[in-house]
């Protein structure tokens, strides 16, 4: 059966879904979007991620298309109207259709897109054996912190990674990890203490990533905002990824070499069942 998608102001069966092909979007990714998880039936941390979409949309001088009360109440819609218990809604803005034409247009009006994904999300094959990744060079733009839909490279990156046997790539800039394609990595040291780099315009500010930092301090774990080598990755006692789909996923081995004793660790595993049981409370 079909999917229901929402663009701009309709709910349309997927395959009668149209975009114009001078939407901005498709012309130059000028675009952003936010990517939120459902679990039984309720919207994960939702909040937060429409006030990331928010600052993403000011970032690039982007008007909004609605309210997030007004997106908000489109995403329960979605979510009625395609059954979706457990999976994911995807939203992108864009600056709209207009002749095609590098500076903004003055009366552009935003386009707005909505589908959902009907995806087992809290119960990972991955997360009982834990992601092994390789490592890239960083190539993307400098502001990583907007969450834009130019995915290329983090595309190439993942399909790099695939075709050497691994599951994802995390990236290196002047010898440290940023992050990895679509989430930010941490590492676990010796002492049990989190390391994570610091906000900037070098990462996504990752909504999974506060929320464990939140759990975390609350259960007197401490952590470290700083970048870190790929060698102290490696050398670490463990590794994970923070992200919305899939929450506190553990990293097994970099580049070939194992992490820890080559299984997913103790802490994270352990963080990623604080973080489920907590989503499930919302």
């Amino acid at each position: 059966m079909s999917r229901i998608v929402y663009v701009n102001g309709e709910y349309l069966p997927e395959e009668e879904a149209r975009i114009s092909v001078f939407d901005r979007g498709f012309l130059f990714a000028d675009g952003v979007y936010e990517v939120s998880s459902v679990i039984a039936g309720k919207l994960i941390d939702n909040a937060a991620h429409l006030a990331r979409l928010e600052r993403s949309l000011s970032e690039i001088d982007m008007a909004a298309p609605a309210s997030s009360e007004e997106i908000e109440k489109i995403q329960h819609e979605m979510m009625q109207r395609n059954n979706l218990d457990e999976g994911l809604i995807y939203l992108q803005v864009t600056r709209g259709a207009a002749d095609r034409d590098f500076n903004y247009p003055k009366d552009a009006k935003p386009s707005l897109v909505m589908f959902t994904q009907a995806k087992k999300i809290t119960q990972s094959a991955v997360a009982e054996n834990g992601l092994n990744v390789i490592s890239l060079p960083d190539l993307r733009w400098h502001r990583r912190d907007i969450k834009t839909v130019q995915l290329l490279y983090p595309s190439m990156a993942k399909q790099a990674a695939k075709e050497q046997g691994a599951d994802d790539a995390w990236l290196v800039e002047d010898g440290f990890v940023t992050e990895g394609t679509s989430n930010n990595a941490w590492i676990v040291l010796d002492d049990g203490t989190l390391v994570t780099r610091e906000l900037s315009n070098d990462i996504l500010h990752g909504i999974t990533r506060k929320a464990v930092m939140k759990l975390a301090a609350e259960r007197q774990i401490r952590i470290e905002e700083r970048p870190f080598t790929l060698d102290e990755a490696k050398g670490a006692k463990e590794a994970f990824v923070t992200s919305a789909s899939a929450f506190v996923m553990p990293v097994v081995s970099i580049d070939g070499s194992s992490i820890g004793d080559g299984k997913p660790g103790d802490l994270s595993k352990r963080l990623r069942t604080i973080y489920l049981d907590e989503a499930h409370s919302f």
